[in-house]
């Protein structure tokens, strides 16, 4: 019903299962979670996330290096070793990659390079591009653009609707996360009403970000429902429908239809 198109299974808080990550899986499931994409951060998470998605038919995930790791990090990721790594058909996605100056504003030029070097692999092995993007809007779009980018998500969307417009126009998906049901993001929603319901997602991108009624405690996928209700409230929409829309979005973006 639902799909969680990106979430960080290696880092969630498994406490309350005991530290069992099948229970945490079991209970995205009774929640109504069909799918759920595992993003990495570093090269290597391949090497757990491949066990997971061996394990759960449910799980896919993807290849990349988030662009607040270090420099060192970032130059292992060659298009050649992103795309040999993406060959598995469990591999879902390229990323996440893209810009953040907020956090990581002294590699600015590491991080552009790297940047590309994921678009490149993206586009070569016919995989969706997962952005991530902060205090960076206008370079992101730029890059988008230079490198004729047309596959993709900006996951975790905080932007204004010309960056949405922007990504739009270049073919990309927008996935909202659980900032969409925070009070205090009125001006978020009002971008999400006005993005084409054919270019939606949902994810959680927990342990982060938990939505209402939940906000400020440890995220998992079994809360994205949470975010699908908020945007059907914003769109007047059974969240039944949100749901469909969402799924066949997913399933259309990472060719699993």
């Amino acid at each position: 019903m639902f799909i969680d198109s990106h979430c960080h299974l290696t880092m969630l808080d498994l406490t309350p299962y005991a530290g069992d990550l099948s229970a945490a899986i079991a209970a995205a499931k009774t929640a109504g979670v069909t799918r759920m994409m595992s993003i990495s951060v570093e090269l290597d998470d391949y090497l757990a996330l491949s066990k997971i998605a061996a394990e759960f038919p449910e799980v896919g995930y993807s290849i990349g290096v988030h662009p607040c790791e270090q420099p060192e990090m970032m130059q292992r990721a060659s298009v050649e070793k992103l795309v040999e790594l993406a060959q598995p058909d469990c591999v879902w996605a390229i990323g996440e990659t893209g810009l953040d100056y907020y956090h990581s504003d002294e590699f600015i030029v590491e991080q552009q390079a790297c940047f590309v070097r994921h678009i490149h692999a993206s586009q070569q092995v016919n995989k969706p591009l997962v952005v991530h993007t902060r205090s960076a809007k206008h370079d992101t779009i730029d890059i988008l653009k230079a490198e004729q980018a047309q596959h993709g998500i900006l996951h975790c969307f905080t932007e204004d609707w010309a960056t949405a417009k922007s990504a739009l126009d270049l073919g990309f998906y927008i996935s909202f996360s659980g900032i969409i049901s925070f009070k205090n993001a009125q001006d978020l929603r009002d971008v999400a009403k006005q993005v084409p319901l054919d270019r939606l997602l949902i994810e959680t991108d927990s342990p982060y970000l938990a939505p209402v009624p939940y906000r400020g405690k440890s995220n998992e996928p079994k809360y994205v429902p949470y975010v699908a209700q908020t945007l059907a409230n914003v769109y007047q929409k059974p969240i039944e429908e949100i749901a469909r829309i969402t799924t066949e979005n997913f399933l259309k973006i990472t060719n699993l239809i």
